[in-house]
Parts: C-alpha cells; sequence; structure tokens
C-alpha cells in the first residue's frame, strides 16, 4: 500500500457537488492499492498513520501523532498513487490493484483507524470526487507499507 499523507487544518470531498466527507485539523490520506496488499497492509497502514508524529506540539515541533491530538483523519482511495510514468507521457496503472480488490482494502484501513479510536471521514470508492485541503505546514509524507 501506498499513501500521501498531508497535514490538514481542515479538508473535505465532495462527489457531484455533495460534501461526502469533512475534517478540521488532523490528516488527510490519499490511498493507493496494488496486486500483493491484504488486510495486513491495510492494518499496518492503519497503525502508522495513528502513530505518525507529524502534528505540532505546543512549541510548533512535528512531536506528536493524531492519536494524540485532534484523530481526524480523511481516507480517500487514490489508484493513480501506482501510476507508472518511467516510459512514454501516458501513465501506466497496470501495478494499481483491481477495484474488487482495493475497495475493501481501503475501507478496512478506515475501519482499523476507527477501531483505533479516529474520527475517519472517507471519500466515495470509484466516483469523480473533489478533494479541498489546506495543508499544514506544508506537511506532506509519502508512506510505503
Amino acid at each position: 500500500m501506498r499513501a500521501v499523507v498531508q497535514r490538514v487544518t481542515r479538508a473535505q470531498v465532495a462527489v457531484a457537488g455533495q460534501v461526502v466527507g469533512r475534517i478540521g485539523a488532523g490528516l488527510c490520506v490519499l490511498v493507493g492499492v496494488t496486486h500483493d496488499d491484504d488486510r495486513a497492509s491495510a492494518a499496518k497502514l492503519a497503525s502508522k498513520l495513528w502513530t505518525l508524529r507529524i502534528m505540532a506540539d505546543d512549541h510548533g515541533v512535528m512531536n506528536l501523532s493524531i492519536a494524540e491530538t485532534t484523530r481526524e483523519v480523511l481516507v480517500i482511495s487514490q489508484f493513480t498513487l501506482y501510476g507508472d510514468t518511467r516510459k512514454g507521457r501516458r501513465p501506466s496503472f497496470v501495478a494499481a490493484a483491481r477495484p474488487e480488490q482495493a475497495e475493501p482494502l481501503v475501507e478496512a484501513v478506515a475501519a482499523e483507524l476507527r477501531s483505533l479510536g479516529a474520527r475517519v471521514e472517507t471519500g466515495r470508492f470509484g466516483a469523480d470526487m473533489a478533494v479541498e485541503l489546506v495543508n499544514d505546514g506544508p506537511v506532506t509524507l509519502l508512506l510505503e507499507v
């Protein structure tokens, strides 16, 4: 699994002009799934997100996790994270998992975060989504598990 993680002051995702997920300060996480990912990968990613120390402490230092601060996470499926642009001008998505494999694993990441105590909002799998966010810092990381 691959995830782009952004620390945000707020974020939302809309489908057909209607907001389907919204958070305040927390993490906006775009999640990509590849062929060899499984539920263990989803649990590992959720655990990493929950404990990743990228939230600011009282001194403005990235020293706290989402578990210790706002507990808010917006999880959005993003198959294009496995786009391969090394050849030609058009990305190849061969490494991205098929929807029937990817959807339950993205849902598993969200479910695992909820079980850890996060308030999780999500996008809508397979939909044309509009994501709006205010990146705090800016802090943006690429995670692979």
